[in-house]
C-alpha cells in the first residue's frame, strides 16, 4: 500500500493520468488521491469520476480498485460493477506483501489474452490470494491457475 505516493507525487500522478487507460488502486491508496483532488469519499463514485477524468486517447478508462478481502470495484464507461473476493481462512494468511502487483498481474495476464473483465478479475483474486498464503513476495512451483 502505497498512499504516501499521492502525498509527495500527486501532481506527478494526475499529469500521467490522461494517459492511462487502466488504473490500480487500493482503497487506501484511492482513498488518497480522492482527498487530494476532493473527489469523495465513496469509493464507488471516486472510482466513476477517474475513469471520466480527461484522456489524451478515445479509449475508455478501467479504474480497480481492490480493497483487500472486500468486493474489488471495477468503473469503466459510467458503470460500476463489483467482483466478490473469496475468502480465505486467517490461517491461511501469511504476508500481504505483493498482494496488489499479484492482483495486477493476475489481470493483465487474462487481459491480455483478450478475457472478459470478470475473467481478468477473477485471475487477479486468485494470484493475490497465492502470493498472501506465502512468506514474502516467493513462488515456490510453477503456476497452477486454470481459468
Amino acid at each position: 500500500s502505497a498512499p504516501f505516493i499521492i502525498d509527495f507525487f500527486g501532481d506527478a500522478v494526475a499529469t500521467a493520468l490522461p494517459y492511462a487507460d487502466y488504473l490500480f488502486c487500493n482503497e487506501s491508496e484511492a482513498a488518497a488521491y480522492a482527498k487530494k483532488h476532493d473527489l469523495g469519499e465513496d469509493l464507488k463514485q471516486v472510482a466513476l469520476k477517474i475513469a471520466a477524468s480527461e484522456k489524451k486517447n478515445d479509449k475508455p478508462r478501467t479504474v480497480i480498485f481492490t480493497q483487500g478481502d472486500k468486493s474489488t470495484i471495477v468503473a469503466k464507461e459510467g458503470v460500476v460493477t463489483e467482483y466478490a473476493v473469496d475468502p480465505l481462512a486467517k490461517e491461511l494468511l501469511v504476508d500481504t506483501n505483493g498482494a496488489g502487483d499479484a492482483f495486477v498481474g493476475g489481470f493483465l495476464s487474462e487481459l491480455v489474452q483478450g478475457k472478459d473483465m470478470e475473467t481478468a478479475v477473477k485471475a487477479g483474486h486468485w494470484a493475490a490470494k497465492y502470493i498472501i498464503q506465502q512468506p514474502g513476495t516467493t513462488i515456490d512451483k510453477p503456476c497452477e491457475y486454470k481459468n
